[in-house]
């Protein structure tokens, strides 16, 4: 006769808990103007596996990469500062693809690129394929400079949806997508300067070279790699 008192006092203490843990996030939720799900799970909580193949909107990306661009505009003074700024806001996002990518790759190539030539062919087939679903256009290596490299977009999505004003006529918003490589470069340990420049043509007008310039110190350990 005695244990019911006791479960009905349990149960009413782990009542007790979720209403105050509610609260709790409730109250954090009000004070951060963030919203969180009744479940108390977010983004961070799913598996990494799972949006493999789960694709964003290119409306919603036309959107929030506007949104971006504009918020950058009105925090500089010209246009290499505008660029610099979206080169900022992608280098930290190279740096988390990187580990995202390698994560998902099978565990027997699962490795971080040691050399450059691998590094480039998974920038251009890996990286571009989970960023824009095709590969990069072209990769070529520059041939007065041993330390720089030229990947080729024709159609850079990122300039897709960007109406540039003609007094800012040399912006390439691509400047973002060239943070993004250089924080993959960083990431496997091959500190670069990555910067996009447009080159457009008849076929293709908006064409962008994104060119690479490595530090020396990745020349270095190249040349004693490639040593028998």
């Amino acid at each position: 006769m005695s244990s019911a008192p006791s479960l009905n006092l349990a149960a009413q203490a782990k009542s007790l808990t979720s209403a105050s843990a509610a609260g709790t996030l409730q109250q954090a939720s009000n004070q951060s103007g963030l919203r969180y799900p009744t479940n108390r799970k977010t983004i961070y909580d799913r598996n990494l596996n799972r949006s493999r193949n789960a694709e964003l909107s290119r409306a919603s990306f036309a959107y929030l990469f506007g949104e971006m661009v504009s918020y950058a505009q009105r925090r500089v003074t010209g246009i290499q500062d505008l660029e610099k700024r979206l080169n900022t806001q992608g280098h930290p996002i190279g740096l988390r693809l990187l580990d995202l990518l390698l994560y998902r790759e099978p565990a027997r190539s699962a490795q971080r690129p040691t050399r450059i030539l691998p590094l480039l062919q998974f920038i251009t087939t890996t990286l571009w394929r989970h960023l824009f679903a095709r590969p990069a256009d072209a990769l070529e290596r520059s041939q007065n400079n041993e330390d720089e490299y030229m990947i080729s977009d024709n159609d850079p999505l990122v300039n897709q949806y960007i109406s540039v004003p003609k007094e800012m006529s040399q912006l390439n918003c691509a400047a973002f997508v060239a943070g993004i490589v250089e924080g993959v470069c960083d990431g496997t340990g091959f500190p670069a300067r990555v910067t996009a420049h447009g080159v457009g043509t008849e076929m293709w007008p908006g064409k962008t070279v994104f060119l690479i310039k490595f530090e020396p110190e990745v020349l270095e350990r190249e040349s004693f790699l490639q040593k028998p």
